[in-house]
């Protein structure tokens, strides 16, 4: 009899209940939510019948009011502002006539038209303005009219001077920066210092509703005035970064990054509360930290139990973490991420409960003006694809800004969707301060160069209304200086803390520089257990008869037999078997609940009621893991970022990307580049995700062939000269056995370090008779092998050893065999990045009597494993390798069938015939 693993869990999660699939009644990380509209008072609707006329013009201002509001800074446009939706006689009325001003929410009385008009343009026409006509519901539009119209936003004094002082830091700091930093790129927030004022407001208002993280994702411009005069960097680590100093300590071995891509976690206190704000690090390629972002937030949703994973539905998601997206306007309108990204925002397993945008609207992206810059008017028209308002704000009033912040906030924590911010300010240096932005926008930098900042204007507002002194300005303006300037003295003699391996990620270490083994074997009665239950459905649950007959009779057999256990099969019973151990495994991509060979099945739909029931979440009653199956919208690089970001977050659990092809992949190259591959050894920052990559040809041509291993090896920073450690950047195999497949899933979070893996998966493999693994090769002793050797070759009579990875073994061996050619040994090289050395060693002395060794490969030469494998092999082992498989191509397979024979043929060919 088994034992049940004893891992403790914040609080065990029952998902008993059978619900809707199609209907979005949900499963586990998906529970559905009734739209709880709100009907119009009928008072209210019987004085817009009986003022028909007036309340046209009403619906004209909210919907166009924008239009002519006074929300650009520079104003370099200059344009005409009459906007012919907004002229009363278009509705039947004159200036004089009567009308009810209790059309607007909080007003009341009959005026006159022009005195309606008055409050109209006050409203909606100033300095700050909306967009929200296109709300899909009448509650929505509604509650935001009469936030509008009736809100209270009054700033009182002791707020103003606070506000005063966080424009003057960032002002002091840019000023300061200049001065000991003039040749640095520092992407200084001059033009943008009220910024300051939407992040402290929104810290007031996040601790005052309990909000216990923040998770913040932001570019470059401003960065590094919010993290050393808001999230409390302190400002010595800063200036010891800036004097070209690593931001760890010396035995960290990181390659470091520069000081805009910095992080920090910071809990702010307002008032006696408390959040957590974690501002993520960021790439270049300005909004790929997006969906990371969203992706951390929702692990943090998730191991809070919050949303769709509390066990009683008695939360919603963002009760206690909330995202918040800071945008550079040029980036978010060009970059396809940003669509990605949104539509990610109200899918199920991937909603976060609604995010807090904020475009900061420099007037012009690097040199390009807006004209140039997009097709739409506003930078924030994305968001109007996802259905959610926009607030623009002229970014000269801190106090409107303040204002913003409180109607998106609350927009946000009623309905939990998505809201943004148009922060319209401008970039006194251009796209840096080493930059000359007069060589491309002459006139637009004439107007910038000529106003006053926006801290002076504010101050000079504060003093003419009595609020503080020109003194009171002076003495806070030097107390920061004087700050500063003992922290820049400071860093010299600074000594980097440790800042990773804490919290969550406490019981992790970096990589060893070793190679190590790890038993991810599993009980078999367990796996049995797993394997009846994987495919077990309650006894009025119609499952389609084509799975019944063979994918759920034959998995029954063969876990019966203990033998011919497929992929699929294999995968479940990593799933089911971590499952029982209290992890819990997401599974992430297109069509990921069928898989796209229609093998997986892991969510079952019923025939006749489309409810959906997943096996693996109803394995034993002491079940402490659930399995999260999240199909995925058509999009790559949001979809792989969210998932970084969910492992980025959690250690414990496993977390999986599946491509549909492998060859799709390639829409993520960024997260690849930027995050995957580099953000241990920029950030030290470790990540256990799985990208799991379909690869192998089989005649379909060039989109639905290759994996592109070949770039995966060029990122890895494997070595060809000296042996290779765990300590590499990813893990990269390409495994031939289910068994192999099963140890890998388990390995990932049975180790206590964390490296992203990338499989190169199977196609052909996922039904081949040949391609299955015994129980056997399942049970506790058992682990990963990176290199397996040949068992059908006598060794003395081998002349010729044959190199392989992934499927193509299956194909040679079969040629083997079939020609009975006794005087060739074929290896499997499972793992190749950490090469693995000591494997092939061991298999390669067995071989006394070879003299050619030769690595075969479907792929073209200049493409798949050989460029990487050649010079490790040669280096490290001192045997010259031969090459055989396909010439270069500019294409990773041929579109026709006739082709493809021939290069089968010949790749089956020259390794076994063609070199002697």
């Amino acid at each position: 009899m088994f034992m049940l693993n004893k891992v403790q869990v914040r609080q065990v999660m029952r998902w008993k209940d059978r619900i809707h699939y199609h209907s979005g009644a949900g499963v586990f990380g998906h529970r559905p939510r009734e739209l709880n509209e709100v009907d119009t008072p009928q008072e209210v609707l019987a004085k817009r019948y009986e003022n028909c006329r007036a309340q046209r013009l009403v619906d004209a201002y909210r919907t166009y009011g924008h239009l002519r509001a006074t929300i650009d800074n520079v104003d370099y446009r200059n344009e005409k502002r009459y906007i012919k939706e907004l002229d009363i006689t278009r509705y039947g009325l004159s200036s004089q006539d009567s009308v009810d001003l209790g059309l607007l929410y909080g007003y009341n009385g009959k005026q006159s038209a022009s005195d309606l008009v008055e409050q109209l343009e006050k409203i909606y026409c100033g300095p700050i303005s909306y967009e929200f006509s296109y709300l899909e519901t009448e509650t929505e539009r509604e509650w935001f009219a009469q936030r509008i119209e009736s809100g209270s936003d009054v700033i009182h004094k002791e707020r103003q001077i606070e506000i005063l002082k966080e424009l003057l830091h960032s002002q002091v700091w840019d000023k300061f920066l200049a001065t000991k930093y003039p040749t640095v790129k520092r992407y200084c927030g001059e033009g943008a210092e009220s910024l300051f004022t939407f992040f402290t407001t929104l810290f007031k208002l996040t601790t005052s509703e309990n909000v216990e993280h923040i998770v913040l994702a932001m570019a470059h411009r401003g960065k590094l005035n919010a993290l050393s005069c808001l999230l409390k960097c302190p400002p010595v680590k800063i200036f010891h970064k800036l004097n070209g100093n690593p931001e760890f300590p010396e035995d960290a071995n990181a390659a470091c990054d520069i000081p805009t891509h910095l992080s920090v976690s910071s809990d702010i206190t307002v008032e006696g509360n408390t959040v957590r704000v974690s501002l993520i690090n960021n790439p270049s390629h300005l909004e790929a930290a997006n969906p990371v972002s969203m992706g951390k937030t929702r692990s943090k949703q998730f191991m809070l139990r919050e949303g769709d994973y509390s066990p009683d539905g008695s939360s919603k998601f963002g009760d206690k973490a909330l995202n918040v997206q800071i945008h550079g306007d040029a980036a978010f309108t060009g970059q396809g991420v940003n669509q990605e990204t949104l539509m990610l925002s109200q899918v199920p397993h991937f909603e976060v409960g609604g995010s807090l945008h904020v475009v900061v609207n420099n007037q012009v992206g690097f040199t390009l003006p807006a004209n140039r810059g997009r097709s739409s008017r506003y930078v924030t028209d994305l968001a109007k694809s996802i259905a959610v308002p926009v607030i623009h704000v002229n970014g000269d009033h801190p106090e409107l800004v303040a204002k913003a912040t409180n109607i998106a906030f609350e927009y946000q924590r009623r309905f939990r969707k998505d809201v943004f911010i148009d922060y319209n300010c401008y970039r006194r240096w251009g796209h840096n301060e080493l930059d000359e932005p007069t060589f491309t926008n002459p006139l637009l930098y004439k107007l910038i160069h000529n106003r006053k900042s926006i801290p002076d204007t504010y101050t000079e507002k504060l003093i003419s209304n009595a609020v503080l002194t020109e003194s009171d300005v002076n003495n806070m303006n030097m107390e920061y200086t004087q700050y500063l300037q003992e922290q820049y003295e400071a860093a010299s003699s600074y000594t980097p803390e440790v800042s990773y391996f804490q919290d969550q990620w406490s019981n992790m270490s970096p990589a060893p520089k070793a190679v190590e083994v790890w038993d991810t074997g599993v009980n078999k009665e367990l796996l049995k257990l797993v394997g009846r239950a994987s495919v077990s459905t309650p006894a009025d649950f119609n499952i389609h008869a084509h799975l019944a007959k063979m994918h759920v009779k034959n998995r029954l057999k063969k876990i019966e037999d203990e033998k011919e256990l497929d992929w699929a099969t294999a995968e479940a019973l990593a799933f089911g078997s971590l499952l029982m151990e209290g992890r819990h495994v997401r599974i992430s991509g297109e069509d990921v609940g069928r898989g796209t060979f229609s093998h997986r099945h892991v969510m079952l739909i019923d025939q006749e009621k489309e409810t959906i029931h997943i096996p693996l979440n109803h394995i034993h009653d002491d079940q402490k893991g659930f399995l999260e199956v999240a199909n995925s919208i058509l999009s790559e690089e949001a979809v792989l970022g969210f998932e970084y970001g969910m492992a980025f977050d959690n250690p414990e659990n496993l977390y999986i990307w599946e491509a549909q092809f492998g060859d799709f992949y390639n829409g993520a190259q960024i997260i690849v580049d930027t995050f995957i591959a580099s953000g241990e050894t920029k950030w030290i920052r470790s990540n256990g995700l799985v990208m799991l990559l379909p690869h192998g040809y089989d005649g379909a041509a060039s989109e639905h062939s290759s994996c592109r291993l070949e770039r995966f090896l060029q990122l890895s920073d494997s070595s060809e000269s000296t042996p290779d450690s765990e300590d590499v950047c990813l893990n990269i195999v390409n495994p031939t056995t289910p068994s192999q497949y099963f140890h890998l899933l388990r390995r990932q979070v049975v180790r206590n370090y964390r490296k992203p893996l990338v499989v190169v998966a199977p196609k052909i493999l996922l039904r081949l008779t040949d391609a299955v693994s015994p129980l056997s090769e399942f049970a506790p002793g058992t682990h990963f092998k990176p290199v397996i050797g040949d068992s059908i070759a006598n060794p003395l009579n081998v002349k010729r050893v044959v190199l392989v990875s992934g499927k193509h073994y299956y194909e040679l061996n079969k040629e083997r065999v079939k020609a009975k050619i006794d005087d060739v040994a074929i290896i499997r090289v499972e793992s190749l990045s950490p090469f693995p050395l000591q494997a092939l060693q061991t298999e390669l002395a067995k071989y006394s009597n070879a003299r050619k060794f030769i690595w075969s490969q479907e792929e073209h030469r200049n493409m798949g494993a050989w460029t990487f494998i050649k010079p490790r092999f040669e280096n490290l082992l001192g045997k010259k390798l031969i090459y055989a498989g396909r010439s270069e191509a500019a294409t990773p397979a041929v579109g026709t069938s006739k082709l493809h024979r021939a290069e089968v043929e010949h790749v089956l060919r020259e390794p076994l015939y063609n070199i002697k």
